[in-house]
This record gives C-alpha cells, sequence and structure tokens, in this order.
C-alpha cells in the first residue's frame, strides 16, 4: 500500500480559515458572557426619616493615575463615577443644598474645577456617561466646595451628618471630598403617609388614629387635624391613652376648660401605665406641677410599683425639688428590679452630690 502525505499547504490553509472564522465570532459570544467590570457597580442608600436617598453608580480606581484636572479634567461636565449615568434617587421632594428638587431619580453630573464646583441633577437618567450631557436638561444645578480627605483608591458615595430631617451626600476618591446637603420635611412627609394610611386597614383601629394624633403632637401640626384624629381614636377606645392625648391637643390649642374635663376622666379610667403616660406627656408639654399631680396619683393607687415612685422621683428633680426626689428614688430602689438599681443608684449619687 502506498501511503500519502498530506498537503501541508492546504491543511495549513484549512486551519487558517478555521481560526479565523472562530476569532470573528468572538467579540459576538463575548457579549453574551458575565465578565468582572473594571468599575464594579454600587449602590449607596440612606434612610431620612422615612425617605430614601439611593445612588446608583460605578466606581473607578486611581490606579497610581493623576485625578483632578487630568483623567477627569476641569470645567468640563464629569458622570461623577464611570460608565453609565451616575444616578441619584430620591423617594420624596428634597432640598438640595436649600433648593428644591421634586422627588425622582436624575443624572448627576459633576463640573470639577480648581475651586467650587457646580452639581447638576438631570433630568435624563439613562445616558452613558456625561458625552450627551444637556444643561437644558437639568432640574437643578447647585454649588459645592470639595473637601481635603484621606485617601481613596475606590470612588465612593457615602452619607454623614445624618439627622431626622437631612444628611450630607458625598463622593469621596482620590483625597477629596465633594459632599451636598440633603434635606426632607420629615414631618410633614409622615403625615402625609399618616393620613392615606388611615384610609386602608390601618384607620380600622384605634391605635393608627392615636398614633398619627401623637406625631402631630409631638412635632408641634397640624393640631386641628391631630385633634379630630384624637377624637376619632376615643370614639372607637375610650381608655387613658386616647382621653389623655385628646387632652393635651385641647390644651395645646388653649381649649382649658375641654382641656380639663377631658383629663379628669382620662385620670379615672387609665391604668398604672396609661396614667404614668399621661404624666410624662405633659411633663414634656411643660406643665411640670400638673405631671407631679399625675405621678403622684399614681402613686396612690399603684403604691406597690417601683415605676410610679421612679416617675414621680424624675418629675421632683426637673422641678428642682431636690430633697423629695431623693426620697423617692430611694423608695424605687428598695423595690426595684436588679437591672434597674445602677441607673437609680447613679441618680441618687449625683442629687446628694448636688
Amino acid at each position: 500500500m502506498i501511503r500519502t502525505r498530506p498537503n501541508l499547504s492546504t491543511s495549513t490553509f484549512g486551519l487558517v480559515a478555521l481560526g479565523a472564522l472562530i476569532l470573528a465570532t468572538v467579540p459576538v459570544q463575548a457579549q453574551n458572557l458575565t465578565v468582572p467590570q473594571a468599575s464594579p457597580h454600587a449602590v449607596a442608600e440612606q434612610e431620612i426619616g422615612i425617605s430614601k436617598v439611593t445612588v446608583d453608580y460605578h466606581r473607578p480606581q486611581v490606579r497610581d493615575r493623576e485625578i483632578w484636572g487630568a483623567l477627569v479634567p476641569y470645567d468640563n461636565a464629569w458622570r461623577a463615577g464611570a460608565n453609565e449615568n451616575t444616578v441619584v434617587t430620591f423617594s420624596h421632594d428634597v432640598k438640595v443644598e436649600g433648593q428644591d428638587l421634586a422627588a425622582g431619580s436624575y443624572g448627576l453630573h459633576m463640573f470639577p474645577t480648581a475651586g467650587e464646583w457646580e452639581i447638576a441633577f438631570s433630568t435624563n437618567s439613562t445616558s452613558w456617561g456625561s458625552f450627551s450631557y444637556n444643561q437644558e436638561e437639568d432640574a437643578l444645578r447647585v454649588k459645592v466646595k470639595p473637601v481635603a480627605a484621606p485617601f481613596e483608591e475606590w470612588l465612593r458615595f457615602g452619607f454623614e451628618d445624618l439627622s431626622g430631617n437631612g444628611a450630607t451626600t458625598y463622593l469621596h476618591w482620590e483625597k477629596l471630598k465633594i459632599p451636598f446637603r440633603v434635606e426632607v420635611d420629615t414631618p410633614e412627609i409622615v403625615l402625609a403617609k399618616a393620613r392615606n394610611d388611615l384610609r386602608s386597614r390601618v384607620g380600622f383601629q384605634w391605635q393608627g388614629w392615636a398614633g398619627a394624633a401623637n406625631y402631630a403632637l409631638q412635632n408641634g401640626i397640624h393640631l386641628e387635624e391631630a385633634l379630630g384624629w384624637a377624637e376619632n381614636a376615643v370614639g372607637r377606645q375610650e381608655n387613658g391613652r386616647t382621653l389623655g392625648l385628646q387632652a393635651l391637643l385641647q390644651e395645646r390649642l388653649g381649649r382649658d376648660d375641654d382641656a380639663a374635663a377631658t383629663l379628669a376622666k382620662a385620670v379615672e379610667v387609665s391604668t398604672e401605665a396609661e396614667l404614668n403616660a399621661l404624666g410624662y406627656g405633659i411633663l414634656g408639654a411643660g406643665n411640670t406641677a400638673k405631671a407631679i399631680e399625675l405621678f403622684q396619683h399614681n402613686v396612690d393607687k399603684n403604691p406597690e410599683s417601683w415605676n410610679v415612685w421612679d416617675s414621680l422621683a424624675e418629675a421632683q428633680a426637673s422641678l428642682g425639688d431636690t430633697k423629695g426626689a431623693i426620697k423617692n428614688y430611694t423608695k424605687a430602689l428598695g423595690m426595684a428590679p436588679d437591672p434597674q438599681k445602677p441607673r437609680i443608684e447613679s441618680v441618687l449619687k449625683k442629687l446628694k452630690g448636688s
């Protein structure tokens, strides 16, 4: 048998053609692969009251590069991150640096300079980077001052100086931090939600009405409306808590005669815990003498309870009656459970040293 050798030129051509075919298909196939991004995706979120601020962004790395004025040029729109738009979302209307901005999602663009920066909140939040940024689409533009900060290799967003009504959002990268203050009207937002909640299953129970009325009272807003909520709560369940809340609102609105009559009824039907809570409500309203009267009434009704003696002593101390406070804290100490004794002993030590 005669063996023939393969035609090398033909085989080589076949391999080359096959390789070319494979290489030609790689880009198409690669589009379907999940591979790590050079600038990974991240989300920073902060709750302020019952509102949320969310920043959706990508995190570039310094990698020994010069950042400000170089990789990120001065006086140009910058995406405040990498890849597609950095998007900031506000669940409720906010103030940014003191200026109003409606709830929604915004493309976040920054304009770096050697000094003061500008930040734009664009109604277009779906573009790639800042390449198609259009100032006419700005919902708001504010000025901020960058501050020096410890070195940060990977760009990140965060929140600081948190309060019940605001937080400072910041971008931190390399040795700069770019902050902007976000504030919300938490009490108004809470009550707006409460009005809606009271139209749902929440409104079928007295606790929802009492909770809304108490929140309004504590924040000193919409007191007439709150009194209506309290009256609704009383209509659903007449107890020390609902009547006491109604009395506090009547007093706050200057309806002293109504408040006195409602308070008397509240004292009559209150449990120990309800009467104690009512006393603290009146103490918080600034009527210390009346609070002491209620705490004393609770002591007379429940002399075996360490907590009523403790509350009476606290009110006396706030009024400056050190002698009475020491006497009643000592009484509470002798009856209190072990976990409460260190606190009472500490208070007594301070009172005796004053």
